[in-house]
């Protein structure tokens, strides 16, 4: 038996959505939590499955995790116990890797199974082992999990040779107990990053730079637990636009920062979609024709590679040629083949795809390979004559929240299903 998402398309959408928490920041912040030595409360957390993996992990090493609302939790590290991280769920997410910045920083010693989390061709995390190193640990790998030990961390200088968001959060996590001043040079700037900076330094950190290529980080003694608030998914928010422009009468997008879209939102109104960007909000207006275009993915501020999935799905409507390069993730072109059962014409070479458009689709059996591909399969499944149906739906439940429940409230015919 087996749960799939079931779309009959070509209903228009009408209403408002609701962006919450920030996915990417929330993998993140739970971990970075136990570096404090008191209670951590975070809101605005959103309810998905890899929150789930995640409170499992904590549970495991003994930190207390007390759910006060559907998007407030409560983490209290005070009776932690640093065991091997051998527990099933760090299979489950890739975000796991997170604890060896943590544990690593707090106690000098972690060990963990290696990440697992959505295929996207090679995601290695040498760059992440290379930071703990220089900042004195010795990493070794025995029998699949990395075991890495520190009899002190000490502040050094560490240029990333590309700029990972894993990387730069995790040695940040490291530094933030280190002797000294650390500073990543070509570090990310991705706005999660400065979310987790914001979180460490209300709990006593002293970091500075975040959000830009530059972060210095000078050690401290002590964390103390705080408050903090969960910047909107600017990748949900992104979604729920492009959905908006494949099929919307009339929709709102609200609780977004439309800065964190500039790459997205500009490439919408060159292929022609009709939108209100509000200081909170986006209105998408129904579109009747779009105009093909080419995408490059970069690191932020550049075009988002989670986004090039979703908005391929809304390409094979518009006319003439699109071509999207992928720089990040040269592997991320699945969905394409996905797309291509259900009428689409792409073709895929070495790192970029190729869209002719635009194309009627229809409905289908497809798989959601991964969390943004099954994105992509939603849209397409609400652009599509008849029913879609897809498989493999634990990946779009690891990353939006209330997706099914969200797209029924403006109008669409979407609904889960068990089958054989």
């Amino acid at each position: 038996m087996e749960d799939v998402i079931k779309i009959e398309g070509k209903h228009k959408l009408k209403g408002t959505v609701r962006i919450g928490g920030s996915k990417n920041a929330t993998v993140a912040l739970i971990p970075a939590a136990i570096l404090a030595n008191g209670p951590v409360t975070i809101c605005d957390v959103p309810d998905i499955s890899d929150v789930k993996s995640l409170s499992v992990l904590l549970d495991f090493l003994g930190v207390a995790v007390d759910i006060r609302s559907s998007d407030t939790i409560v983490i209290d590290p005070q009776d932690m116990v640093n065991r091997p991280l051998t527990h099933d769920a760090v299979n489950k997410l890739r975000a796991s890797y997170y604890f060896m910045g943590a544990l690593l920083g707090k106690y000098g010693h972690v060990e963990i199974l290696m990440p697992g989390g959505c295929y996207l061709g090679p995601r290695p995390i040498d760059l992440h082992l290379k930071g703990f190193e220089a900042l004195g640990a010795e990493v070794k790998y025995e029998h699949g999990s990395y075991v890495l030990d520190a009899k002190e961390l000490v502040g050094t200088e560490i240029f990333l040779d590309i700029a990972s968001v894993g990387a730069t959060i995790n040695i940040m996590m490291a530094a933030v107990y280190a002797k000294g001043r650390t500073t990543i040079e070509n570090a990310a700037k991705e706005p999660e990053i400065i979310d987790v900076a914001t979180l460490l330094n209300k709990m006593g950190a002293n970091i500075r730079g975040a959000g830009t290529n530059v972060i210095i980080i000078d050690g401290v003694e002590k964390l103390s637990g705080c408050f903090h608030e969960i910047i909107p998914d600017r990748i949900e928010a992104a979604t729920y636009i492009v959905m908006a422009a494949a099929a919307a009468e009339d929709v709102v997008v609200e609780n977004i920062i439309p800065h964190h879209l500039e790459a997205l939102l500009s490439k919408l109104k060159e292929i022609g979609v009709e939108m209100e960007v509000d200081v909170d909000s986006v209105r998408v207006k129904g579109t009747s024709k779009l105009i093909g275009t080419d995408i490059k993915t970069l690191p932020y501020p550049g075009f988002a590679t989670d986004i090039q999935q979703p908005l391929t799905a809304l390409l094979t409507q518009a006319q003439g040629h699109s071509m999207v390069t992928e720089t990040i993730y040269i592997e991320r072109f699945k969905h394409c083949y996905e797309l291509n059962k259900m009428g689409a014409n792409i073709n895929v070479m070495q790192a970029s795809s190729f869209i002719e458009g635009p194309t009627p689709l229809s409905g289908t059996e497809v798989c959601a390979t991964d969390l943004r591909c099954g994105a992509c399969l939603v849209i397409a499944g609400l652009l599509a004559d008849g029913v879609t149906t897809i498989h493999d739906i634990y990946h779009i439940e690891r990353g939006y929240e209330h997706i099914i429940e969200k797209l029924q409230a403006i109008g669409a015919n979407i609904w889960k299903e068990t089958v054989a």
